[in-house]
């Protein structure tokens, strides 16, 4: 996706502070935080929202969400909000689906 922020992110032409990298999976600060802690993790395979996943998805999501509950307990988070925005009236404002981690200290 040429115009996507999130695959710019994943390809580097944008920065971004990285909690976590690997192969499938992207987590960073949002740049406009609704909490003291806001990640945002992404898969690197753009989907563009909830409405796209399928069972071929399963793995890859299982793993975002494992990612995301580990990092957590390292950081010492033990309260948190996740939260995935679907559509325009679902709040959803970047169409490339992605998981908002919120917590507070």
């Amino acid at each position: 996706m040429n115009n996507c922020i999130f695959c710019k992110i994943i390809k580097k032409e944008i920065p971004a502070k990285v909690v976590f990298e690997d192969e499938e999976i992207l987590v960073f600060h949002d740049i406009h935080p609704k909490a003291d802690i806001h990640w945002l993790a992404i898969p690197k395979l753009h989907i563009d929202s909830m409405l796209q996943i399928n069972y071929s998805h399963e793995k890859l999501m299982g793993s975002v969400l494992v990612k995301l509950n580990k990092l957590a307990v390292e950081y010492n988070i033990e309260d948190y909000k996740l939260l995935v925005n679907t559509g325009l009236k679902g709040g959803q404002e970047v169409f490339h689906i992605h998981f908002h981690l919120l917590a507070n200290n």
